[in-house]
């Protein structure tokens, strides 16, 4: 009788046009030290024509691990063939690999003992870019046990992770179909808000991200309406999952930074009116559900003033900060209360007629200590004044002190 171990993870593999970087992301899962004995590979040709599927199917007939190839109808977005090697996939964990990248040989066996030794459910990788600029923010040293609110892990949401399957089943989590960009971060967010803790490795390179010399990242394809339609998502799902207050406030950074703000940087100078307009009514209601002071406070001073000025729809205005902000110019620092507040007068910075507030302006701390003379709040100054104020009005605080 034969026994059938359920193997540790299961590598799943969306490919679509990847030759010739198939061949080195293929190796790099052979080279695994993990052992073959532990993973199985599931891959999905998506209806390729460049050999990928041929290639795909003479590394399952080789491969030392049990491989599946699924080949299809171009689905036209990673979703398809992730949901199709999600399903039939038996490890305990999942990692989905990109056919253009490639993990350092210790990625899995790293991955898996760090989320059994925590019992985390998702583990993300260190990960380095080839030809790309990859995530670095989060990686500054290796975390146990973290979350999305005590780290900087929202800011890295593709799927090239490690997700305890059980997690995924549980929840009947699949990516989203009807989304053709940024499908991989509302999955994985969602993972994060449900998982029993993330584990975050920083020191060993897991996962290779690799610049394509042809451009063909779907991240990169794609008209700007669906950005917007990813920003949707993003915020609705953290809206309906996360509770109104300082939280929430800190995760809807991430969709209004990475995904929204974009479309009014400097592509939007030279957006035609029509697409300007357009960008400014598809944000009305984004701004309208979601851009709350507590999120505004978490930005840069030109991050939160371009917002403003979207959520004003006022577009005059939006060009000219949009043009300033191109042009390399370093708005200036307006010094106040002894140093503790910090201004920087970008352009409509207490104009008159602009209608802009001052707090729109003020930068925060993190911001202001860039600018010489700048001076902490003193931690409980407000309560310390207030109570000496109090002092000087109250005669028996005079007395009592006089006969002290």
């Amino acid at each position: 009788m034969t026994v059938v171990t359920q193997p540790d993870v299961t590598v799943v593999i969306g490919a679509y046009e990847a030759m010739p970087y198939l061949v080195d992301c293929l190796a790099s899962v052979e080279a695994q030290t993990i052992g073959p004995a532990r993973m199985e590979v599931i891959a999905v040709d998506d209806g390729s024509t460049d050999g990928t599927g041929e290639y795909l199917e003479q590394f399952a007939a080789r491969a030392a691990m049990p491989v599946t190839v699924v080949r299809q109808e171009n689905s036209g977005s990673p979703s398809g063939p992730r949901n199709v090697g999600l399903g039939k996939a038996a490890g305990r964990y999942v990692f989905f690999l990109d056919a253009d990248d490639r993990l350092g040989a210790e990625a899995l066996e790293r991955m898996v003992a760090m989320a059994d030794r925590n019992g985390t459910d998702v583990v993300l990788g260190r990960v380095e870019g080839v030809n790309r600029t990859p995530p670095k923010s989060m990686f500054g040293r290796t975390l146990e046990r973290t979350d999305v609110f005590s780290s900087n892990i929202k800011f890295t949401l593709s799927a090239q992770k490690l997700f305890r399957r059980a997690l995924l089943e549980r929840h009947g989590m699949r990516f989203d179909e009807s989304l053709w960009t940024g499908e991989d971060a509302l999955f994985t967010l969602e993972a994060y808000l449900r998982a029993d803790g993330v584990s975050v490795l920083a020191d060993y390179t897991c996962y290779y991200l690799v610049g394509r010399e042809d451009g063909k990242h779907v991240t990169k394809t794609g008209g700007y309406t669906l950005r917007f339609d990813s920003a949707r998502a993003l915020m609705k799902l953290i809206a309906d999952m996360v509770p109104a207050g300082a939280r929430r406030d800190e995760l809807m950074v991430r969709p209004f930074l990475i995904t929204l703000l974009p479309q009014f940087g400097p592509r939007f100078l030279k957006d035609d009116e029509a697409v300007r307009r357009d960008k400014l009514e598809l944000a009305r209601p984004l701004m309208e559900a979601y851009w709350t002071p507590g999120v505004a406070r978490r930005l840069k001073v030109h991050e939160r003033l371009r917002l403003h000025l979207v959520a004003e729809q006022r577009t005059e205005p939006l060009l000219e900060v949009v043009e300033f902000i191109r042009s390399g110019k370093q708005a200036a620092a307006l010094l106040e209360r002894r140093g503790t507040r910090v201004y920087l007068a970008y352009p409509y910075f207490r104009a008159e007629g602009a209608g802009v507030p001052d707090a729109v302006y003020l930068a925060g701390p993190k911001e202001a200590r860039a600018f010489p003379g700048y001076r902490e709040p003193a931690a409980h100054s407000l309560p310390r004044r207030a109570l000496r104020r109090i002092r000087r009005l109250l005669p028996s605080a005079r007395i009592g002190a006089a006969a002290a």
